[in-house]
């Protein structure tokens, strides 16, 4: 069920974003007086499709179909993206039968350049916008839930933060001069705002301030290695969702609901900190605080031999929340301000690479992770797999108008160049770099696939 699971939504996160950037095009083309031959969901064969012309057929068009300005609207074998062929273009297809006749007033190549970047540019702006829709509904139905706390709780020994000097009980004061009020805050100023620049962070510890200073190159470690940074706030605790009642906790009398709060005099905050104590104690006592409703209990509780007392934990933060609503313009703004951050956190990481603070292999992914992000991201529940389409709408948007030959960046460049020199660039030019382009394109595709399986 994992794989099929992944497939799936791979297939349907790919398809929506794919298909929307299509969609721009077409609609774009379409306005600006350009016939749009083919509009394809999926790619490959043509399964089944509708136009004007022939109307609703299953297989194959007639090789000298011609739609006459009709679109045929089209099912593809290959149910991954989508693609619309515009009458005039140089495109994917390689189609060029076109260029031994006299360019006609419905083709792309007749069109002024406004209007040609307009089209080239339309899918990126779709993305864009899907972006910004799907973080709005987010900010809309959802809200914003703050975790108001400002002080650390746990501190992962070996840890980044660890090594930085956090030390539990330490309050945050400010990052880079800027006062902290929560915790969300605090990451993003730390991980997010000015990616991979040095931070210093003002802490307030036994009554006195110290600052620390943060170094921008193990942030971006740290992420690029999807590593957890080792710090949490204070309220983080073990939520106790199942007992066996014949082992030792429910021989104690631990219930589902309940909260672990110490184990032997040890503040426990984290699943991993819970499970290192107790498999380190097989067949030896530990004496185990937790509370059920404002009130606390303990007992000595043994293990077993293979190191566990019957218990099904899960983390969670208990600490003050303020939930803040949205109404529907402010929501509006919330998503381009998160589709604007996202773009920045995005370019700042690309600029990273090319630095080498941050390495190709562990920040690039292909399909396999994308399935396996998005299956994680849905079971996470709706709001998530929205954020995380969000994200990669925004991600596809910005690989699409890279200067590239093959993608719409590389196209755009050329559209420029046509409108500075007012004449056409050769056909037979604009093929060899497509060509390039895609086959340089393939290669690296090749290389994502076989980084995703080497991290399998």
């Amino acid at each position: 069920m994992g794989f099929l699971n992944d497939v799936f939504y791979l297939l349907l996160v790919i398809s929506i974003l794919v298909v929307i950037h299509e969609f721009g095009h077409f609609m774009a083309a379409r306005l600006s007086g350009m016939r749009a031959e083919v509009f394809s969901v999926g790619m490959g064969p043509r399964l089944f499709g509708f136009n004007k012309i022939t109307g609703f057929s299953f297989g194959k068009l007639a090789k000298d179909w011609d739609g006459g300005g009709h679109t045929d609207y089209r099912v593809a074998l290959l149910p991954i993206g989508g693609y619309v062929k515009i009458s005039g273009m140089i495109d994917e297809s390689m189609d060029t039968d076109f260029i031994k006749q006299e360019p006609q007033p419905w083709e792309f190549r007749s069109k002024s350049t406004l209007q040609k970047a307009f089209v080239i540019s339309a899918g990126v702006i779709m993305n864009t916008l899907l972006a910004i829709l799907f973080f709005s509904a987010i900010a809309l139905f959802n809200g914003k839930s703050l975790n108001k706390t400002t002080t650390i709780g746990y501190v992962e020994s070996k840890s980044v933060a660890a090594a930085i000097g956090f030390k539990q009980g330490d309050k945050i004061v400010s990052v880079n001069g800027k006062s902290i009020g929560d915790w969300e805050q605090f990451f993003q100023l730390l991980a997010e705002k000015d990616f991979g620049n040095n931070k210093n962070v003002k802490v307030l510890r036994n009554g006195n301030e110290v600052s620390l200073k943060v170094e921008g190159t193990k942030i971006i470690k740290t992420i690029s290695n999807q590593q957890h940074f080792g710090i949490y706030p204070s309220g983080t605790k073990i939520l106790i969702m199942g007992v066996e009642t014949l082992k030792p906790a429910g021989k104690a009398g631990m219930q589902a609901g309940d909260t672990i709060l110490k184990i032997n005099g040890e503040t426990i905050c984290l699943g991993n900190q819970f499970i290192r104590i107790v498999k380190s104690h097989k067949n030896s006592s530990l004496f185990i605080e937790w509370s059920r409703k404002g009130k606390i209990f303990g007992d000595s509780i043994k293990p077993t031999d293979k190191g566990i007392i019957g218990v099904q934990i899960d983390q969670d933060y208990f600490g003050p929340v303020k939930h803040v609503d949205y109404g529907l313009f402010e929501s509006i703004s919330v998503g381009a301000d998160e589709t604007y951050n996202t773009v920045v956190l995005f370019v700042g990481s690309v600029v990273q690479i090319i630095k080498g603070n941050v390495s190709l292999k562990q920040s690039i992914g292909g399909p396999i992770m994308i399935a396996k992000s998005a299956t994680q991201s849905a079971q996470r529940g709706l709001s998530y797999f929205i954020r995380f389409m969000a994200v990669l709408s925004i991600t596809l948007a910005i690989i699409n108008i890279l200067p590239f030959p093959a993608l719409d960046g590389g196209h755009l460049v050329f559209i420029i160049i046509e409108g500075i020199i007012r004449r056409e660039v050769p056909p037979k030019v604009k093929i060899v770099f497509q060509q390039i382009g895609f086959a340089v394109l393939m290669i690296f595709m090749a290389y994502i696939l076989y980084n995703d399986f080497t991290r399998l």
